[in-house]
């Protein structure tokens, strides 16, 4: 027994972290004399249905492959796709057959957390977004979440540990329960002692919505920190929310009616994109929680596609080792590998591991950018 509940490092690194039927593959083989060399893909859609989604998780699943005898071409981080594979492995099958369910869950979890997250991304395109929905799951993932977020292009996220694991600063501020600990009527306390205990570069976003309307705890915290306040937040429960955005309307008319045009105004819970596309224009910024930390994985799977040279595959799976490509237009087209793509086509699957070896580094910014352009191409978002 150990004192989480977490499957750790070296497991998924020997290949402990499986399915059963894995091992008792990988015994059957062996007790055969059987070892093929094989081509196996990992795919979600056999072919392009025009719904695109961010591939995320390489970093770790380059790591878990790693010192494998085997080669593997991927696409890149933050690579939008549509059909077809997003990774290819090559090598005796016995070499990384117990390794597909860490794989799988590295790339799938990672990708749809990424896909939500541009989705919000592209619903508040002109307005700061952060993550919050580290509380959402499991603290061992937490790192991925928040990472994900950043792949798709969010500003922010709110996980200390995991920044420490990216190396970026985690934001935030107070809590409701900072305002409860101070008790009923003493929220002014709250904010002046947040403003003498916290560091200097620590924005001052007050929380207003703790026990009264908006506007009058509002108008409280701009009594209270004067021109030390940067912004608000409200983070009204939706069975007293109302008609939010008139609530946020409210808020800036009075903070500019008293002067105070430079207070900013963050608004957070259970906040998804139609949400963001409601309020972007009255807001200054978003938390996002659950719509990005709790997305559905993708449905990934691998699947042997070529067995000692030879087309494989399962029924409903589609033979032969595959290419897929980007065009100019932002069409995602999946062909045999060797045969002409198309003429303006961009390869897709580029080499990861060699002969065991990662050949490629993971720059986060970088797979930011490429994300953000690649929707851009694709048209990602657009109704």
């Amino acid at each position: 027994m150990t004192e989480f509940d977490i499957v750790g490092p070296e497991a998924i690194r020997e290949g402990v972290a499986t399915d059963a039927y894995f091992e008792r593959t990988e015994a059957t083989l062996r007790h055969a004399g059987k070892n093929p060399r094989v081509v196996a893909e990992v795919t979600a859609d056999q072919f392009p249905d025009g719904d695109f989604e961010v591939f995320a998780g390489v970093k770790d699943a380059a790591a878990l492959l790693e010192g494998h005898d085997v080669d593997v071409d991927a696409m890149f981080e933050g690579q939008l796709f549509d059909g077809g594979p997003v990774m290819r492995i090559e090598g005796d099958y016995l070499e990384f057959a117990r390794l597909e369910t860490s794989l799988l869950g590295f790339l799938s979890h990672a990708s749809g957390c990424a896909t939500a997250a541009l989705e919000a991304r592209v619903a508040a395109p002109d307005t700061p977004v952060l993550s919050f929905g580290a509380r959402h799951v499991h603290p061992s993932i937490a790192a991925m979440v928040e990472r994900s977020a950043l792949v798709a292009g969010l500003d922010g996220f709110s996980h200390v540990a995991a920044g420490d694991i990216l190396g970026k600063e985690a934001s935030g501020t107070m809590p409701h329960a900072l305002l409860i600990a101070f008790g009923r009527g003493n929220q002014a306390d709250a904010f002046r002692a947040f403003d003498d205990a916290v560091p200097e570069d620590v924005p001052r976003v007050a929380l207003c919505d703790t026990y009264g309307d908006e506007t009058e705890e509002v108008l409280r915290a701009v009594e209270t920190l004067g021109d030390d306040l940067d912004s608000v937040r409200l983070d009204t429960t939706s069975s007293r929310r109302g008609d939010f955005r008139h609530i946020v309307r409210e808020v800036r008319w009075e903070l500019d009616a008293r002067g105070h045009e430079d207070v900013g105004i963050f608004v957070s819970g259970g906040l998804g994109p139609a949400e963001l596309r409601h309020l972007h224009d009255v807001v200054d910024g978003f938390g996002v929680g659950g719509y990005i930390s709790n997305a559905n994985p993708v449905d990934f799977a691998l699947d042997i596609v070529e067995v000692n040279g030879e087309p494989a595959a399962k029924r409903g799976k589609l033979s032969g080792v595959k290419q897929v490509y980007r065009t100019t237009d932002g069409g995602h087209h999946v062909g045999l590998r060797g045969r002409p793509g198309p003429t303006d086509g961009e390869s897709l699957l580029e080499p990861l591991i060699r002969d065991g070896e990662v050949v490629r580094e993971f720059d986060l910014d970088a797979a930011t950018r490429r994300t953000h352009e690649d929707a851009e191409t694709v048209g990602f978002g657009e109704e």
